[in-house]
């Protein structure tokens, strides 16, 4: 099964990088789920959690907002400011 490979941004360092199986983000027209095949698409995210499902189980993050970019496997998710106690790499 293909994987996506994610990559999480805040505005001054990269916070996390690695493979999932899905993400999802509040966006400001609703809920994402994001699945390896995914269409392009670039988002506007509002305050909320980032899930990360992977093999060790589910990863969050809180953002105040961003955006979310997919394209070809790889999400790119951009935040001013990240509340990343809920991630382990």
């Amino acid at each position: 099964m293909s994987q996506l490979q994610v990559e999480l941004v805040a505005a001054d360092r990269k916070v996390w990088e690695g493979e999932a199986s899905q993400v999802s983000a509040r966006s400001i027209a609703g809920e994402l789920g994001i699945l390896p095949g995914h269409t392009p698409l670039l988002g506007v995210l509002v305050e909320g959690e980032v899930k990360i499902h992977g093999e060790g189980g589910v990863r969050t993050a809180t953002i105040n907002s961003g955006f979310l970019s997919v394209d070809h496997d790889r999400v790119t998710i951009l935040a001013e400011a990240v509340d990343a106690s809920g991630l382990t790499n």
